[in-house]
């Protein structure tokens, strides 16, 4: 049914399910009462990355109340489910849907954080009868353009020098413009390995109300064979939501976030974790604004320099740089694999069915959450799958999966680049790569393994040890040179013939035995 207040002046402003935000820039150009404002659930969104069902339950919920929120201050919201009998299906098929109802004048979206997305609505653009304006999407602190700026002629992208132009460009943490404290980065006071007696308050959770169980149930109906558990589903699903939980971390878990932000416990998911990722990313929390609240709370005297610092340049830093790699590098970035790694990823991925007691964990973490903290992502999940030799498109497809935080923009950096070192050291200056030793330190997984983490070679070895010596033999003609690697270089060579032969024989033996797996795939 067209809209009897439709007008060739109003405007179509269509807003995706991770700009959730009244400062997002499609609608802070658009009148109140007057234009369209555009969601949509829509399969193809839903569908090409098996995602998480949670993943799927938090933002059709969360588009679902934002859209409440819309219509009570006044807009006309123009809102999509996923069963509506005409649904086309994908996002370009639902704005030729709203134009033929509602007869606009033109189209505003914000820039999408996908390449793939980006490039439909440009194809878009080109064929409507009406304007299409693809927006800037200013959230971020650093545009695309200005992050080009800073990355030419650098030889090297590393991101500690660009977090300390954007800790001079929004003068966190800055005093008489030097660093407080004296330093740029306290990241080594922030690696402590657990110890019995911490208390953890873990995230706040939030009871599903109404309408969040209509999707829960929407969800458990269309997305059955999706990866990971639904229930229970704690997350919140709006503004107020994601700032009463981002409000008590500050309060119980920020002023020990900075020592144990490293750390990995069996029976403790989140530690001192925030858990509020997935509500940046959406749009439901603003990023300088957290930042900002940090910041007070150091200066209050709540919390140490190390855990305020640790915090910031997880926003302003790190999540800003990747998000600039991503977009300087695409559409080609997807394709780097510097190693030329092509093993599927094992089944226990999706599974959790390993006798290896850390990745049983965090992969049985991630299926029950659809979370895992970032030394869990990294030093786990992602150094395994290096050291095995796993294509890192794989490595991608399932990160981009399993995880309610993970959009394109920051997830393929932190994977094929951090994790993998793919990109062959655009944005890590050498592999993360690690034995056993380290997750042993940093966690209590290896009392609860069959394998023997003190165990070098032979059927009682950890794995990491042996697949790490091994990535590094096999890998040595392109990482030799490294000069982070040399040392260890040096460790292998002085290593026995004997033992170096017997640690090769137990690599392979290992890698045989993945390769009669049949990997699982997504759907």
């Amino acid at each position: 049914m067209s809209d009897p207040q439709r007008t060739e002046e109003a405007k179509l402003v269509l807003l995706l399910g991770d700009q959730l935000s009244p400062k997002v820039a499609a609608l802070r150009g658009a009148e109140r009462g007057r234009d369209v404002v555009l969601l949509a659930e829509v399969m193809e969104e839903a569908t090409y990355a098996w995602h998480h069902k949670k993943k799927i339950a938090f933002l059709f919920s969360a588009m679902r109340h934002f859209a409440q929120a819309l219509r009570q201050e006044g807009w006309r919201v123009d809102y999509v489910a996923l069963e509506d009998p005409d649904n086309s299906g994908s996002l370009v098929g639902e704005v030729e849907r709203a134009l033929a109802r509602h007869a606009c004048g033109a189209v505003a979206v914000t820039e999408p954080g996908e390449w793939r997305l980006l490039a439909a609505f440009e194809e878009l653009r080109a064929r409507l009868a009406v304007p299409l304006e693809i927006l800037e999407d200013d959230r971020f602190l650093c545009s695309r353009s200005a992050f080009a700026a800073w990355a030419e002629g650098r030889k090297q992208l590393r991101m500690e020098l660009f977090y300390r132009d954007m800790r001079r460009k929004t003068g966190l943490l800055m005093s008489d413009g030097a660093p407080e404290g004296g330093r740029w980065n306290l990241d080594s006071e922030n690696r402590k390995p657990p110890k019995r007696g911490l208390a953890f308050p873990g995230p706040l959770r939030f009871p599903p109300d109404a309408l969040t169980e209509e999707v829960l149930a929407l969800v458990e109906r269309r997305f059955a064979g999706h990866f990971g558990r639904l229930e229970p589903f704690w997350f919140g699903v709006t503004r107020a939501d994601a700032e009463a939980a981002f409000g008590l971390f500050v309060e119980r878990s920020l002023p020990a976030f900075g020592d144990y932000q490293d750390a990995m416990l069996a029976d403790e998911r989140f530690l001192y974790h925030a858990v509020v990722a997935l509500y940046l990313n959406a749009g439901l929390l603003d990023p300088l604004a957290v930042c900002r609240r940090v910041e007070e709370a150091y200066r209050a005297g709540a919390v140490p320099l190390n855990a305020a610092e640790g915090f910031i340049r997880q926003i302003i830093g790190w999540r800003e740089y990747v998000r600039g790699i991503y977009w300087l590098r695409m559409p080609g970035y997807l394709e780097e694999n510097v190693f030329d790694h092509q093993r599927p990823l094992p089944a226990f991925y999706w599974t959790a069915e390993t006798e290896m007691a850390c990745l049983r964990a965090c992969i049985a973490q991630t299926r029950d959450e659809a979370y895992a903290h970032h030394i869990q992502r990294l030093m786990v999940t992602g150094n395994f799958a290096m050291l095995i030799g796993a294509d890192p498109k794989a490595v991608h497809d399932w990160y981009l999966a399993v995880y309610a935080d993970a959009y394109e923009w920051v997830e393929l950096p932190n994977t094929l680049g951090m994790s993998q070192f793919a990109d062959g050291g655009l944005l890590g200056s050498k592999p993360y790569a690690a034995s056993g030793n380290y997750i042993n330190r940093m966690s209590d997984y290896c009392k609860g393994c069959r394998y023997k983490v003190k165990e070098k070679t032979g059927p009682e070895a950890c794995p990491f040890n042996y697949l790490y010596w091994d990535f590094l033999a096999r890998n040595r003609p392109k990482l030799e040179r490294n000069p982070r690697l040399g040392n260890v270089y040096r460790t292998w060579d002085r290593m026995s013939d004997a033992h170096r032969h017997m640690v090769r024989q137990d690599a392979a033996r290992f890698l045989a035995r993945l390769d009669e797996e049949s990997p699982v795939r997504s759907a």
